[in-house]
C-alpha cells in the first residue's frame, strides 16, 4: 500500500456506497481527494441489504425525491463510471391491513407524484396478482411502485472506486481514522492527512467519527437481520418487494427462496419470541408460506437519524461535511448524496 500524501483538499471517510459516491462525485469535479476506508470497500453496511433500489417511500417524499435522482443516475451508471449495474426491475408494493394507512397514502400522494415518485393506490386482488403469495382476505389495499430494481450493491461501491480512481482520487482501505485534530489533520495507524475538507460518510460509525471532530450527529445504530425462509413446497415466480406497512415485514426472491427482514429482537425479546412475531405475520399475509422454517442470512447495523431521515449536511464552523443516517436506504441515495456532497465542498 502506497503512503498517505501528507494533504488533499477533500478527505472522504467511509468506503461504502455513500464514500465511494462522494470520493466519485468530487475527484470528477476536480478536487484532490482521499478515501479512508477501516476495512474492505462496501464491507460495511453496503454489504448487508436486500439488494434492491426503489423510489416510494411511505411516508416520506423528501427520501423519495432523493431516490428518483439516484435511480435516474444508477440508468447512465455504466457511460458515466464504465461499470454496468446490471438493474433487474421487480417492483415495490407495501400491504396496507389498517383503513388509517390507506388514509394516509392518500394524504400524502400529491407530494410523493410531485417528488417525482410513481405510486398509486391498487385493491387486494391486484396486490395478489402482483405477488400471488399474498393473501386477498388479509390485505385491504396496497400501495404499488414500478420503479424498484434489483441490485447488487459491491458493484455500485466498485464501480464509483474504480471511477473516482480514474479521476486522480486515491483510496486506502484497512485504514481505520484514529484522531482528528482541530485543524483537520486525519490521524490513521498508517499516518497522518491534512485536509483542507473532511467528509464523513461512516455509515454507522460516522457518529463517532464525527465525535473525533468534536461534530454531534445524533445517530443511533440500527441493527437488522436478513432471513432465509426454506425452500417452498412449490415454486414461486419472481416477485416483487413486499412490505408490511404496519410491521415493516419484508419480503422479497432470492433465487430458489424468499428474503425476508424485519428488524432484529425488540430490548428484551428473545430471538424464538422474535421469529415467532415474524412466523405469525407470514401465514397471515403470504399462507403459502404458514409454518416455513427460517434461516440466518446476515445480518449488520445500519446508521439510523431520530426521524430516519438522512442527515447530508456541514459543520457550521469547521471543513466538516457529513452524509450519514439513511437507516439502510444508503443504495438508494448514494449518488444524490455524492452529488450534495460535492456541491456543498465546491460552494465553500
Amino acid at each position: 500500500m502506497s503512503a498517505l500524501p501528507a494533504r488533499a483538499d477533500a478527505v472522504v471517510i467511509g468506503g461504502g456506497v455513500i464514500g465511494t459516491s462522494a470520493a466519485y462525485h468530487l475527484a470528477e469535479a476536480g478536487v484532490d481527494t482521499v478515501l479512508l476506508e477501516r476495512g474492505s470497500l462496501g464491507g460495511g453496511a453496503s454489504a448487508h441489504t436486500a439488494g434492491m433500489v426503489r423510489t416510494y417511500f411511505p411516508g416520506d417524499p423528501h427520501t423519495g425525491g432523493m431516490a428518483v435522482r439516484s435511480l435516474n443516475a444508477y440508468h447512465d451508471f455504466a457511460r458515466r463510471t464504465g461499470t454496468p449495474l446490471g438493474l433487474k426491475k421487480l417492483g415495490f408494493m407495501a400491504l396496507f391491513t389498517d383503513e388509517q394507512e390507506i388514509a394516509a397514502f392518500g394524504a400524502g400522494h400529491q407530494a410523493q407524484l410531485a417528488a417525482g415518485v410513481q405510486v398509486d393506490l391498487i385493491g387486494a386482488r391486484e396486490a395478489a396478482e402482483l405477488n400471488p403469495l399474498v393473501s386477498e382476505r388479509a390485505v385491504l389495499a396496497a400501495a404499488w411502485a414500478p420503479e424498484a430494481y434489483h441490485v447488487d450493491g459491491l458493484d455500485i461501491v466498485r464501480g464509483y472506486a474504480a471511477a473516482a480512481r480514474d479521476h486522480g482520487a486515491r483510496l486506502f482501505t484497512h485504514t481505520p481514522v484514529t484522531r482528528i485534530d482541530d485543524d483537520n489533520t486525519v490521524h490513521t495507524p498508517q499516518g497522518r492527512i491534512t485536509a483542507d475538507s473532511i467528509v464523513c460518510a461512516a455509515g454507522p460509525w460516522s457518529g463517532e467519527v464525527a465525535s473525533l471532530a468534536s461534530v454531534d450527529l445524533p445517530m443511533t445504530p440500527h441493527a437488522i437481520e436478513m432471513l432465509f425462509t426454506d425452500v417452498p413446497p412449490s415454486p414461486h415466480p419472481e416477485l416483487p418487494m413486499t412490505m408490511h406497512a404496519a410491521s415493516g415485514l419484508r419480503i422479497r426472491s432470492w433465487k430458489d427462496r424468499i428474503l425476508l427482514a424485519m428488524g432484529a429482537p425488540k430490548g428484551g425479546e428473545t430471538r424464538e419470541a422474535w421469529l415467532g412475531r415474524i412466523s405469525g405475520h407470514l401465514g397471515a399475509l403470504f399462507p403459502a408460506l404458514d409454518g416455513i422454517g427460517l434461516r440466518r442470512a446476515w445480518s449488520g447495523d445500519f446508521d439510523a437519524s431520530p426521524d430516519n431521515t438522512a442527515f447530508i449536511g456541514e459543520h457550521p464552523t469547521r471543513r466538516f461535511l457529513y452524509a450519514a443516517g439513511f437507516t439502510g436506504a444508503g443504495l438508494c441515495q448514494a449518488p444524490a448524496a455524492g452529488e450534495k456532497l460535492r456541491d456543498l465542498l465546491i460552494a465553500k
